[in-house]
């Protein structure tokens, strides 16, 4: 059996990337951008990473909070662009300015996959990429993004809905979610998990928007879901049932399936499905296993089973997978 060596890269040209930047910008959303695909992070990654730079203004502009900063490259820099990155938009009621719609639109023409993070969805409509297609951006401004733009599917309780070539994401800490995903497509799995690692945060968060409308979930002393989504992952080969992981977090099944749901957004076996993929992926990745081996050795009871979660999931079967990140010799 061959094996890669944890994040061996998928040979390929580094993708350049570029995020827009504007007077008034909010410094969370752009710094996201440019602590993910801005950071090589040679001694963590050890491989080619994104060619990242900045568009904006040909003068200095201001961030939220006092900053000034002055962008390398005027919004002409955006052709040629991979993909392009749009933070949230400093104002969901003022049309962004022309040329950067402009900027924006002729590379979407051209080919570029362009994500927005938060407000950044408003841009995005307003460069009319969005009409006909899903979206979401943060739950507070989604009403006004539909009064604004009826034409898009509102999708409301997600963390980020990708559409190919256009993908939005919601508030500020979904943002890297989303970026994890897109790496998840570029470079695999196994260097999504690295840079989380790195990031110190999960390489997915399951469930949507909803669980951060009301007040936070608060844990009782001495009860925890999170312990047991630890144990679960260590255990995603093994037919995990709902008593078993009640028992691990030493409640009755009825309390922990509600906490389970009030924690995470979702129910556990969905929470479980999930996992099983990611663990796949890797699988898929990193050896040249079997799909009945892959598929056993990741908690699913049957080929065809694996085979629809899989596909459901990661949006493309199997074996089309693997063959992004084909082995080498």
């Amino acid at each position: 059996m061959l094996e890669k060596t944890q994040n061996s890269p998928v040979s390929r040209k580094p993708q350049r990337v570029v995020a827009l930047a504007y007077d008034r910008l909010w410094p969370l959303e752009f710094g996201i951008a440019v602590e993910i695909f801005g950071w090589a992070r040679p001694e963590i990654i050890g491989v080619p990473w994104y060619d990242f730079t900045v568009a904006g203004p040909v003068e200095p502009i201001r961030t939220i909070g006092g900053m000034t900063m002055q962008p390398p490259h005027g919004y002409d820099a955006v052709a040629g662009a991979d993909t392009i990155i749009v933070p949230a938009w400093r104002d969901i009621y003022e049309r962004p300015p022309q040329d950067m719609l402009d900027a924006v639109r002729a590379a979407y023409e051209a080919g570029a996959r362009v994500v927005s993070y938060c407000t950044g969805a408003f841009v995005l409509a307003n460069a009319g990429l969005l009409d006909g297609r899903k979206a979401t951006t943060h739950w507070r401004d989604l009403p006004e993004l539909k009064r604004q733009f009826p034409k898009i599917e509102i999708v409301e309780d997600v963390l980020y809905v990708d559409e190919g070539d256009v993908i939005t994401s919601a508030g500020s800490s979904a943002a890297v979610d989303c970026s994890l995903h897109i790496i998840r497509q570029d470079y695999g799995a196994e260097m999504a998990n690295t840079i989380a690692r790195s990031l110190v945060t999960p390489p997915h968060r399951d469930g949507g928007q909803s669980q951060y409308v009301e007040a936070p979930y608060q844990e009782r002393a001495g009860q925890s879901v999170s312990g047991v989504l630890d144990w679960a992952r260590e255990r995603l080969g093994e037919p995990l049932t709902i008593s078993e992981l009640a028992e691990e977090a030493g409640m009755s099944e009825r309390t922990f399936l509600r906490r389970f749901r009030e924690g995470t957004g979702v129910t556990p076996l969905k929470w479980l499905r999930r996992e099983r993929v990611f663990r796949a992926m890797g699988l898929l990745e990193k050896t040249e296993l079997s799909l009945i081996d892959v598929s056993a050795q990741s908690g699913f009871g049957s080929v065809e089973t694996f085979r629809a979660a899989f596909r459901e999931i990661a949006g493309t079967p199997p074996h089309a997978y693997r063959k992004r990140f084909e082995l080498s010799a």
